[in-house]
């Protein structure tokens, strides 16, 4: 049995892969305990991104990620990896 821990950090690693396909450089920022996990920087946008496993974030995280300052050209997003799923869901924070 794996640890919540180890797949949550397993799944970051599944997002970095993803976004680095996309073409986006990536920095995983999760030890930090911040709002994000990982920070893509792209050719003409940045990505932030909060891995989730299972749940999507309560209202109060979500209203934290929304309201979190970033540059116009950055996207906020939550991926959200429920079991055995190839790709992760998507939300996009507006």
């Amino acid at each position: 049995m794996i640890n919540r821990k180890s797949k949550g950090n397993r799944n970051e690693h599944r997002s970095i892969a993803l976004l680095e396909a996309a073409g986006y450089r990536c920095t995983r920022s999760a030890a930090s305990l911040g709002e994000w996990d990982i920070v893509g920087v792209g050719s003409t946008d940045i990505v932030l991104v909060q891995v989730k496993t299972r749940d999507w974030p309560g209202k109060t995280e979500m209203e934290t990620l929304k309201l979190f300052p970033a540059p116009e050209n950055a996207k906020k997003i939550i991926h959200r990896w429920r079991h055995r799923a190839r790709r992760p869901d998507l939300k996009v924070i507006e």
